[in-house]
């Protein structure tokens, strides 16, 4: 599809608030014109109307490929992403072998080059991810390496923090950190509150969250250090942000699609696919986040996909592995929040979009002449049930199973082709 139409389109670029109908030219993978004006040419794709979007950004997804094949290959996530209306993911370090290395970084790089999707690697912040020893953040920066992290484990030490803050701002990376106190949270399986207190579940306060996140403000102040503040959960975290973006330019903060939509009560009795990590807390949290979003404060909402088998899942829940797919449900949950009036639909896509691919350093995320060619269509409106066993992804632990859903992804376009078609 060198020359290809999208006609009767909704068009919206969350990057300048663009909202009209038109068509959108594609030549050589990349958009070329768009507008109510275009004329068409090649290969005509009729949006029917629905909206027109860039492709979605998705910064936090396991793949378990290398080392753990049986929960999700780089190959079936990328079909089960470009299924969602997700043309970029981010693959997270915390496999086996750890992506710690130039040569790990290469191989994600050559198996991203015949994938539907482009795909790219976080390196890990520490060697094997052992949260002491500092790892060439430098080289893997050159090698590829979009950004870093320490996957779900936290950096405890806060002068190695400050040293990975201070190093990786030598080479303009983004560090990438969970918010964890680790003497407050390990061995918790749940939010300290009276609903985990009644199924009695070991469990560790938000207040876990918000001394990290307090602590990594303020090393990145200190060092003038760019940092995401991944997955917070709670409303003080939230606030706590807020408040240092008045100060601080370099700080940006990441939330779970999964604590957007659901809170503490859908453990339910003691339902395993919504344990998460973090843990599902209390519905004022949920509406804080929301806000969150709503008035910016938020950056990036990602899937946090974290595929399972089911005999990881399947098992009381203390013991019961954390985690849920979220590649086929990010843009679908989000959709169901807007059609409920929780959240509106620019700032959605927007953290979806142009504000991940503006941390990441991308041309893609946005609507506009000579950028790749990353769209897709979905229709906001329509309902479905989500049922897990339909699911592309290998593995099919997703809490929102059995939910009625509002929006559906339709068509992906990732570099100019056509990766994925619902009617087909």
């Amino acid at each position: 599809m060198n020359t290809a139409t999208i006609i009767n389109a909704r068009i919206i670029n969350p990057e300048n608030g663009y909202d009209e109908f038109g068509s959108i030219l594609i030549e050589s993978g990349t958009i070329s014109d768009f507008g109510p004006e275009v004329k068409a040419k090649g290969q005509i794709i009729d949006a029917q109307g629905l909206v027109c979007a860039p492709g979605l950004i998705d910064m936090r997804v396991n793949s378990g490929e290398p080392g753990k094949e049986n929960r999700e290959t780089i190959n079936t996530a990328a079909k089960a992403a470009a299924a969602g209306g997700i043309t970029s993911i981010v693959l997270m370090p915390d496999t086996n072998p750890v992506i710690d290395d130039i040569s790990l970084v290469d191989f994600i790089n050559r198996k991203a080059e015949n994938a539907p999707i482009n795909i790219f690697a976080a390196g890990a912040l520490t060697k094997n991810l052992d949260g002491s020893t500092l790892t060439e953040i430098g080289l893997m920066s050159e090698a590829g390496a979009l950004m870093f992290s320490n996957g779900a484990l936290p950096i405890t030490n806060a002068q190695t923090m400050r040293r990975l803050l201070s190093y990786s701002s030598n080479f303009d990376c983004l560090i990438s950190t969970r918010p964890i106190e680790s003497s407050l949270s390990s061995n918790t399986v749940a939010h300290e509150s009276d609903f985990s207190a009644r199924l009695g579940l070991s469990a560790s306060p938000a207040v876990s969250e918000l001394i990290i996140v307090q602590r990594d403000i303020a090393l990145a102040q200190l060092t003038d250090g760019k940092l995401l503040i991944d997955l917070i959960s709670s409303s003080k975290s939230v606030n706590a942000i807020k408040q240092a973006k008045l100060k601080h330019p370099h700080i940006s903060c990441s939330v779970s699609i999964n604590h957007l939509s659901l809170n503490e009560n859908d453990i339910g009795d003691y339902r395993t696919f919504a344990k998460l990590d973090p843990p599902l807390r209390e519905e004022s949290d949920r509406l804080a986040l929301l806000s969150g979003i709503n008035q910016g404060t938020i950056d990036v909402i990602v899937s946090s996909h974290d595929p399972r088998p089911a005999g990881e899942k399947r098992l009381p829940y203390a013991q019961a592995a954390s985690g849920a797919v979220g590649l086929e449900t990010l843009l679908a949950a989000g959709l169901s929040l807007v059609a409920d009036k929780q959240l509106n639909l620019m700032k959605f896509l927007a953290a979806l979009t142009c504000n991940p691919a503006k941390l990441l350093g991308l041309d893609s995320g946005r609507i506009s002449k000579s950028a790749p060619a990353d769209l897709i269509i979905f229709d906001p409106n329509t309902p479905w049930v989500c049922r897990g066993k339909d699911f592309l992804s290998k593995s099919k632990n997703t809490p929102f199973d059995g939910r009625l859903m509002t929006g559906r992804n339709m068509k992906t376009i990732c570099k100019g082709k056509l990766v994925f078609d619902f009617s087909n």
